[in-house]
């Protein structure tokens, strides 16, 4: 099983750009189906992105598609965000999430590996 550890986060001004690291412990990354989630207090989780472990298909939530990328590195076992064009609404607790799978998983109870997160906040 993998650990993963999210790094990246921090203050911008609305408009500006950040990019999310998820670095991955352990054998087999490439293997691994990966998403991003964020959370706010006091609401649910919500999808960002996910990518399949081949790195060939990714689905995006529908509030960031078009501003957010989401790659994959398995030689540096690592998946990316790159988020641009930010704005309040993306503040949140960005969570990177891991599945031993090759189906396309991007609902957060198919996945069984979670970071601790790291926080984005977005000033306006």
């Amino acid at each position: 099983q993998v650990q993963l550890v999210e790094s990246g986060g921090g203050l911008v001004q609305t408009g500006e750009s950040l990019r999310l690291s998820c670095a991955a412990s352990g054998r087999a990354f490439s293997a691994y189906a990966m998403g991003w989630f964020r959370q706010v207090p006091g609401k649910e989780r919500e999808l960002v992105a996910a990518i399949s472990w081949t790195g060939g298909n990714t689905i995006y939530g529908e509030s960031v598609k078009g501003r957010f990328i989401m790659s994959r590195d398995s030689a540096k076992n690592t998946v990316y965000l790159q988020m641009n064009s930010l704005k309040p609404e993306d503040t949140a607790v960005y969570y990177c999430a891991a599945k031993l799978t090759h189906s396309m998983v991007y609902v957060d109870e198919e996945f069984d590996t979670w970071g601790q997160g790291t926080q984005v906040t977005v000033s306006s």
